[in-house]
């Protein structure tokens, strides 16, 4: 066994990336205070084939060297827009046709494990603050929310962390 050199990853660059059919998946980050979480998520949704981050609230907007350092180059990759409330992105994606899901621990959570994408649909995942979660104002916009089963002694994941969870169980149920 040996590792595989960059070149032979055969990995597209950034304008083969725009070109690129992507997953119907938009990520919604509502106020994430970390901006190496936030390139974390970037990289995850250029890995994935993600169409689109929507930043909300005090999520950072790039360029900024405390981004790049875990996106790696990500914000160049994967398109991105800002929007202030995060009210007006929930509502502006129902409008669009996306289901509106909460990666959050809510009393009508479904676990990710149970949880079966429909490629029929467009989704829009929405991961909230580091500390709060996700805002309670749109708590009622959502379609579901989705909670990732956990084991241990403590009861939340990294926000970066739970994104690539997602992302990966989605990437791979629709083109599994």
């Amino acid at each position: 066994m040996q590792k595989l050199k960059l070149y032979e990853l055969n990995r597209k660059d950034v304008s083969t990336f725009k070109q690129a059919k992507k997953l119907p998946i938009v990520v919604v980050l509502d106020d994430i205070r970390s901006m190496l979480n936030e390139g974390s998520v970037f990289r995850s949704c250029d890995a994935f084939l993600i169409e689109k981050i929507i930043l909300c609230g005090i999520t950072a907007k790039p360029p900024h060297r405390d981004i790049q350092k875990t996106a790696l180059g990500a914000t160049e990759s994967v398109e991105w827009e800002y929007m202030q409330d995060i009210n007006e992105a929930a509502l502006k994606l129902k409008e669009d046709g996306y289901c509106l899901v909460g990666v959050e621990q809510t009393d009508s959570s479904v676990l990710l494990t149970s949880w079966q994408a429909d490629k029929h649909k467009k989704y829009a995942f929405v991961f909230g603050n580091e500390v709060n979660g996700i805002s309670e104002k749109i708590l009622t916009l959502l379609d579901y929310s989705l909670e990732i089963p956990q084991e241990g002694t403590k009861h939340s994941l990294n926000v970066a962390v739970a994104a690539g969870i997602v992302l990966f169980e989605t990437y791979r149920q629709l083109l599994g």
